[in-house]
């Protein structure tokens, strides 16, 4: 019988191909493989979009990560449970808009205490740069993250060693949606972010995007008994 090229091949070679092929499915990240992602725009005040107004003008805030923040791919998962970003509403009359977003400045979103699904394999977060938010009224209300070029960067450690860079070539926004509340509450639900991936064995340096999902409760810092809230 004539053995195939398969059963030719050493038994060592077979593992490390196993193995390599099992740590590049760890490694999938958050990183969705479907194709090229393109950055999601904040919204953009047109003649059409609702009045929105932020209230309480010119206060701070803080938001904080409530559970965990998910970056996914397929059955594969990076969580952190310890995140926050801070900002201030911007002062009257800048709290208001009669055709379109209120945009403000905030610190770049935090991460840590940060997880893989895959025994093996750690993860750690940096965000650097000027990082912001818009929200515009609406039904449901939505709310743009912005991300500046390559603001946030994610590594692991262990089995494989990959970068995971976020708006690598422009800016990107984070869609998700604000509800009004005691706290208010921001959320993201399978919120696209354009990424690269550089590494050597196991990296998946063919992905283009990441898959994002968290809550964060926004609570107002100059007076603690008020509530962030967006109207039109």
């Amino acid at each position: 019988m004539t053995m195939t090229h398969d059963a030719r091949r050493p038994a060592r070679r077979r593992a490390l191909l196993t193995a390599g092929t099992g740590i590049t499915a760890a490694l999938g990240l958050s990183l969705a493989m479907t194709g090229p992602a393109t950055a999601q725009p904040a919204p953009t005040p047109s003649t059409t979009a609702a009045s929105t107004t932020v209230t309480p003008a010119g206060h701070g805030f803080t938001a904080t990560l409530s559970g965990k923040a998910t970056f996914k791919a397929g059955s594969v998962t990076v969580t952190c449970t310890v995140s926050s970003s801070s900002g201030q509403v911007p002062a009257a009359p800048g709290n208001h808009n009669a055709s379109g977003p209120v945009s403000s400045s905030t610190t770049p979103a935090t991460y840590s205490s940060c997880t893989t699904s895959m025994p093996g394999v750690g993860a750690s977060v940096t965000t650097t740069g000027a990082w912001g938010v818009a929200m515009q009224n609406g039904a449901p209300v939505t709310a743009g993250l912005t991300i500046p070029v390559g603001g946030f960067v994610l590594k692991t450690s262990g089995l494989a060693s990959c970068t995971v860079t976020a708006a690598p070539t422009s800016a990107a926004t984070v869609n998700g949606t604000w509800t009004n509340g005691a706290p208010s509450t921001l959320g993201f639900t399978n919120a696209q972010v354009p990424v690269t991936v550089t590494g050597g064995f196991g990296c998946p340096t063919s992905a283009t995007s990441s898959t994002f999902n968290a809550v964060y409760t926004v609570g107002d810092t100059t007076d603690p008994a008020s509530q962030i809230t967006v109207t039109d």
